[in-house]
């Protein structure tokens, strides 16, 4: 007879088997849970104002004739998301590992959730604490 509830030695085996990027996926998932009015990068809906947040992966120069353009992929445990500033060929502060905290409208650009000169955070190292 079983009650729906996994028995102590499975959630251990569990536990013990997931890989570190399910770990650090979970993880994610829960600190960006603990903000107030931060919402999952997969759970956005576009062309809403939203605040995400999440671990910078890559920071991308991709400089143009005219304009350059800063792409940095952020990921959340849900979803990645390219936040892309106009204009910009760096910003202090944002480099792979950071943690960081994005307000605009999500576009779907050629099949990749991307939002556009974001208003944004900087938290933290990945991992940290926000406090």
């Amino acid at each position: 007879m079983t009650t729906g509830q996994p028995g102590a030695l499975r959630r251990l085996t569990e536990r013990l088997t997931r890989s570190a990027h399910e770990i650090e996926a979970a993880e994610l998932r829960r600190e960006s849970s603990d903000l107030a009015g931060v919402v999952h990068i997969g759970d956005a809906p576009q062309r809403t104002t939203v605040t995400v947040c999440g671990e910078v992966r890559s920071v991308t120069l991709r400089p143009r004739e005219e304009t350059p353009a800063l792409d940095v992929e952020v990921w959340d445990g849900t979803e990645s998301l390219h936040l892309v500033w106009l204009g910009r060929r760096r910003i202090a502060g944002i480099v792979p590992g950071i943690k960081i905290q994005a307000t605009g409208r999500i576009t779907n650009r050629r099949k990749v959730m991307t939002m556009f000169n974001p208003a944004y955070e900087i938290i933290g190292r990945a991992g940290q604490a926000h406090g």
